[in-house]
């Protein structure tokens, strides 16, 4: 089950770098080791920016946690050469369409 969650996250990524210009993948390897950082950027480095960042959340009424996603989303992208997002803005659009995309794909298998 994890490793098909882990190739549905590459392929949602491919997806959204097929959509937007701002981001790029180079191949179907380098989405499967985006998937791996992204995963692990949001399981260690998310919980202590949002730990971090609790009063500006509040006083945004959640939004902040937007800039949150983009701003791990941004990082994820500038570990490695084969992933690619060129601004905070395509990194903010990215985050969304691949939060959407990635729960589309999950939620197949949930059926």
């Amino acid at each position: 089950m994890f490793l098909l969650i882990w190739i549905l996250n590459a392929v949602a990524l491919l997806i959204v770098a097929s959509l937007l210009p701002g981001i790029a993948i180079a191949s179907f390897w380098s989405a499967l080791l985006a998937a791996v950082v992204l995963g692990l950027l949001n399981a260690v480095i998310k919980p202590i920016l949002v730990l971090l960042t609790f009063p500006i959340t509040i006083v945004t009424l959640g939004l902040f946690l937007f800039v949150i996603n983009a701003l791990v989303f941004w990082l994820a992208g500038s570990l490695f050469r084969g992933f690619t997002v060129n601004g905070f803005w395509w990194a903010l659009a990215g985050a969304l369409l691949y939060s959407v995309i990635s729960s589309a794909l999950s939620s197949l298998l949930a059926q």
